[in-house]
């Protein structure tokens, strides 16, 4: 499945999945980029994200990681 900007809740998960330790919200808006853009399935332009792609992507990644923690 090819991921894109719009995936935000697959991305989430796949982050999730690569990144487990993680608080999604200690990462800053580069490295989250970055590591976006480096998933294996992400198949998107990578200077179409802006900061708020970003952001939702970042609280849905952290709904998923307070949700495993419980």
């Amino acid at each position: 499945m090819d991921l894109t900007w719009k995936d935000t809740e697959e991305i989430a998960l796949r982050l999730l999945e690569e990144h487990p330790e993680t608080d999604p919200l200690t990462v800053r808006f580069t490295d989250l980029h970055r590591w976006i853009t480096e998933l294996p399935e992400f198949r998107d332009d990578p200077k179409k994200s802006n900061e708020k792609i970003l952001e939702s992507i970042q609280m849905a990644w952290h709904q998923e990681y307070q949700d495993a923690k419980q």
